[in-house]
């Protein structure tokens, strides 16, 4: 079972270069980043968390772009994998936002793993001229053509909300294929949906019952004639060793834990505590 940290990024505190280039010397093995383009001031969707429209941080209005923050971290590592947790694919151009990956995942050597969220914030999504109700339609459609871009050398796509003509597009990833991870609640809805179109689920804070849902996952999985097993990362688990043998025994892939909020000296410190925890090896992963 692999480790990875998350920083909710904004623009005080540690950069996300800084804090990826000491996960990877602690021996993490992934790095991620959240996305919000903006935050509606007058907005109705509630905070999964809060379940107003208040918000459990003020991070929230003001994260870094995921894309630049993954391309400076990617210039000072050389191993760890670059992820977002989540990503919202569907608050950008398809075809521009599948160059941007593009380059990073060849610019690192295949070091980019995607995660993506339908968007809890239906306001933010609207202002991007997404319809709430047909968010997972909308990010569908972006996954297929994106894989197309990716991987055909005369690329087009025709579908609801995207469509292009035969394209060229360079550069292609380093990776085969560019793993996609969706952060949603563990229903069958959303592992019909991962199923169908994406590479893996990344659980909420709000998942209970990971073992039971994980086990469900992989059902459905192969129900929709999958080869493998699902990609399955656990968002905030406890550190500790029963917990995790829990995990892994049950099919998780990989945890994450949350970055503090706190200084750059502090962020480091709480790395190389929570690596001891996790019996890591410092650069050796």
């Amino acid at each position: 079972m692999r480790h990875g940290i998350v920083l909710f990024t904004s623009d005080r505190g540690i950069t996300p270069a800084a804090a990826a280039r000491a996960a990877e010397a602690a021996g993490f093995d992934a790095f991620h980043v959240p996305e919000h383009t903006h935050i509606p001031v007058k907005r109705e969707a509630p905070h999964p968390r809060t379940g107003d429209s208040s918000l459990p941080d003020d991070r929230y209005l003001r994260t870094l772009d995921p894309w630049v923050a993954l391309a400076t971290a990617a210039s000072v590592t050389t191993r760890i994998r670059l992820a977002t947790a989540v990503a919202l694919p569907v608050e950008s151009d398809p075809i521009t936002l599948a160059k941007t990956i593009a380059s990073l995942d060849h610019l690192s050597a295949g070091r980019v793993t995607l995660g993506v969220g339908f968007g809890w914030n239906v306001d933010e999504l609207a202002d991007h001229g997404v319809p709430g109700h047909k968010r997972r339609t909308v990010l569908r459609e972006y996954l297929e053509a994106m894989r197309a871009l990716w991987t055909d050398d005369e690329a087009s796509y025709a579908g609801e909300f995207v469509s292009f003509g035969a394209s060229w597009a360079w550069p292609k990833p380093a990776q085969a294929r560019i793993p996609v991870i969706v952060g949603a609640g563990g229903t069958e809805k959303t592992f019909r949906w991962i199923a169908k179109s994406a590479d893996g689920w990344l659980t909420t804070p709000g998942d209970t019952d990971i073992e039971d849902k994980a086990r469900r996952l992989r059902e459905i999985w192969r129900e929709e004639g999958r080869a493998g097993e699902p990609e399955i990362s656990a968002l905030g688990v406890r550190p500790d060793p029963e917990n995790l043998a829990k995990l892994e025994a049950a099919g998780v892939t990989e945890t994450i834990f949350g970055l503090p909020d706190r200084s750059p000296d502090e962020v480091e410190a709480w790395l190389q505590r929570l690596a001891g925890k996790l019996g890591l090896t410092a650069g050796s992963r």
